[in-house]
């Protein structure tokens, strides 16, 4: 089946065409700056080079024609016809307590998709725009939403319920949503596989470091717990997010120090984490560069990240009960960065993980990465979210069809 995955942000859209049938992305790229007269059309065909036009491209929908116009283009097009074009998956950030699985999206899940904009006000809009272009566009093809949260919603009460008074979670739906869900649900999938084991009994704690971060103790293909909430900041330090920070702490910024709620908050989403210990940048590689010139406070960086991921990797093994069969790492940080790998496994050898020194030299693909005699397997698997997506909207659409 040939799904287009879209994953549309304010000023931007990403896709792929995939051909679930061998898991093949036949075509692959991104518009940036839409609304602007000089937007970027970037497109690779798989197997030609990739090629870049900058162009006036004025709303999402100018944008997904182009993209249609260019799966079919006689030169380096894909499709003899957009009727090829099975179905598309759309990339959702947020489906509050309503939406727990992948659906075909029609009137009413749009509008409950519409209702969850106060807990994704930059993104489940935006995710909307491509949705709606698709339909103006191609209104014959089924729509699927893939919800960053919807993997989260195996979580048992006890893990997602914070302890407030019973009423805000009752009125208000504060409670932990959990996200990076498609990253997660993909790398357990995979995990399993690379190791021969049936998902129903593989055991893991997936570890998304990115710019963003979380982690995820997975359980028989289920999530029971993680470690991002009803928003974005907290569990481990990010690029520019604070992680866990005592809320004492925060009021503290506002009733002392005179901060409003919005400075605090654009301090522990944008000033904090890697970024703001370090002073210098959130991207790891440079922290570790300056670290290892001797930079005191990049160096300080590096042992809060580690720390807290190994904390996190600990805490939610307890999730699992009997076994842990593998810590997965994936993401930017995760799958390229041997060193913070090291870092973190360094601490775990009490449950059984033991990383081996020259495996782990690895960078951007597959691979197990500790010795031959670790009980606990750790491993790196790249993440694919599109192909999440893709087989989520296959099967979603075969079930429409049954």
């Amino acid at each position: 089946m040939k799904i287009l995955v879209l994953n549309s942000g304010s000023s931007s859209i990403k896709f792929q065409l995939m051909d679930t049938a061998d898991r093949k992305v036949l075509c692959k790229g991104l518009i940036e700056r839409i609304g602007l007269a000089d937007a970027i059309f970037n497109y690779e065909k798989a197997g030609c080079p990739k090629t870049r036009e900058v162009r006036p491209i004025l709303d999402h929908t100018t944008g997904i024609k182009l993209i249609l116009d260019a799966l079919v283009h006689p030169e380096c097009g894909v499709l003899a016809s957009l009727d090829e074009i099975a179905a598309a998956g759309h990339r959702i950030v947020h489906g509050g307590e309503r939406i727990k699985q992948s659906v075909l999206l029609c009137d009413e899940t749009l509008r409950l998709i519409d209702e969850c904009t106060p807990l994704a006000p930059l993104h489940n809009p935006a995710n909307l725009m491509g949705v709606h272009a698709m339909q103006a566009l191609l209104p014959t093809i089924p729509n699927v939403g893939v919800f960053d949260t919807a993997f989260h919603a195996t979580m048992p009460r006890y893990a997602y319920m914070y302890a407030l008074e019973y009423s805000y979670y009752e009125k208000h739906g504060i409670r932990r949503f959990g996200f990076h869900g498609t990253s997660h649900q993909y790398v357990a999938m995979r995990g399993a596989e690379i190791l021969g084991k049936p998902p129903a009994e593989f055991n893991c704690v997936t570890c998304h470091l990115g710019n963003g971060v979380s982690l995820t103790a997975v359980k028989g293909g289920r999530s029971m717990d993680t470690t991002l909430g009803f928003g974005t900041v907290c569990g481990v330090p990010m690029g520019t997010r604070s992680g866990d920070v005592d809320p004492a702490a925060l009021m503290h910024l506002i009733d002392e120090l005179g901060m409003t709620s919005r400075q605090v908050c654009d301090l522990i989403y944008k000033g904090s984490g890697l970024k703001g210990i370090s002073g210098l940048t959130n991207d790891m590689r440079d922290i570790e560069q300056a670290a290892a010139a001797g930079h005191e406070r990049a160096e300080l960086a590096l042992e809060i990240f580690a720390h807290a991921a190994r904390k996190y990797i600990a805490a939610l093994a307890t999730s699992l009960e009997d076994r842990v069969d593998a810590v997965i790492f994936t993401a930017g940080i995760g799958e390229n960065g041997a060193e913070i790998r090291e870092r973190i496994c360094k601490g775990l050898g009490f449950m059984g993980v033991h990383l081996d020194p020259a495996r782990n030299t690895v960078r951007g693909k597959e691979a197990i990465v500790s010795t031959d005699d670790s009980p606990v397997k750790v491993m790196v698997v790249p993440t694919n979210e599109e192909l999440m997506i893709a087989l989520d909207t296959e099967a979603i659409v075969k079930a429409s069809r049954a």
